[in-house]
């Protein structure tokens, strides 16, 4: 895969944001650029000039991992940009062909039932299945009360970026909406370089890109990130403000898939929010069962498969 224009950017990114002293360089003056000259980079990854030159030039084929990991050294790389880097040194080899599994478009995608149950076995918390391009694929109930908001509107596709930047009921629902915003980016971004032949993912990309200046602007930014465990707040319609910790796991069984679970802390405010959602969608299902019906479900939205 020809992705020179992605490796240029990323690298010419981060070496921007170096300085020199953090690098333990001298500052100097007169100077050009932001950051380190490319020169800087090249004697700290102890490279050639030339050679440095162009793998900025975005030529990562055949660059040995002894060469990345120097690189990543010298950029001040965390394990995200680390593993991004790798990923973009794969997809110039063509070895992440080899190396991907393959994986169904996400509209098609169907939760096993053992997996639905377990969701649903979890009941003190959200809890749902995305994939990279942030869909939510399957949730228990409390994760589909929880994000009410991104089933409502059909044109989100239950899509969390899609809501999160196209959606206006996102600016009510993360009271860290510019945080929220820079997360999900840096998600689409990892992913983009983790699975680079996702056709899907460019649409998304595509669309978000021509119609968002706020998504633009971040994806330009080439921010990556792992989402693995963290600290949320949100403002739900019906049960106000809520501070939930959350743990993300990679499924074995669907490599790219992960499972999220949030929960509160015990005897906060949260933890009591959680059992008024909880009842909130109770309420809800028994008002309206026939939202739960298949035909009634928007594009990618979950369901029980049992």
């Amino acid at each position: 895969m020809d992705n020179r224009a992605e490796v240029r950017e990323f690298l010419i990114s981060r070496r921007a944001r170096i300085t020199p002293e953090r690098a333990g360089l001298p500052p100097g003056s007169r100077r050009r650029v932001p950051g380190l000259r490319r020169s800087e980079v090249a004697a700290l990854a102890d490279v050639s000039v030339e050679y440095y030159a162009k793998l900025e030039r975005g030529n990562l084929a055949g660059v040995s991992p002894a060469v990345l990991e120097a690189v990543a050294r010298a950029l001040r790389l965390d394990d995200a940009e680390r593993a991004h880097l790798l990923h973009l040194a794969q997809a110039a080899d063509g070895s992440d062909a080899l190396t991907r599994p393959r994986r169904s478009a996400p509209r098609h995608w169907t939760p096993h039932r053992s997996l639905q149950w377990v969701l649903d076995a979890v009941t003190a918390g959200p809890a749902f299945v995305r994939n990279g391009r942030m869909d939510l694929l399957a949730a228990n109930r409390l994760a589909r009360a929880l994000y009410s908001d991104v089933y409502a509107a059909p044109g989100n596709q239950a899509n969390l970026a899609r809501f999160n930047f196209l959606d206006p009921a996102s600016r009510r629902f993360y009271p860290d909406w510019e945080r929220a915003a820079d997360v999900a980016v840096a998600i689409l971004r990892t992913e983009a370089g983790r699975d680079p032949h996702d056709k899907g993912l460019h649409d998304l990309v595509g669309e978000l890109s021509t119609r968002s200046d706020e998504f633009r602007t971040r994806w330009g930014a080439h921010d990556v990130r792992h989402h693995g465990t963290g600290t949320k707040r949100f403002h739900h319609p019906a049960v106000g403000d809520l501070t939930l910790a959350y743990e993300g796991l990679e499924m074995a069984a669907e490599p790219g898939l992960t499972l999220t679970i949030y929960t509160a802390e015990p005897g906060s405010a949260s933890e009591e929010g959680l059992r008024l959602l909880a009842s909130w969608a109770a309420t809800q299902e028994a008002r309206a069962p026939e939202a739960r019906a298949p035909e009634a479900r928007a594009p990618g939205a979950p369901f029980s498969a049992g």
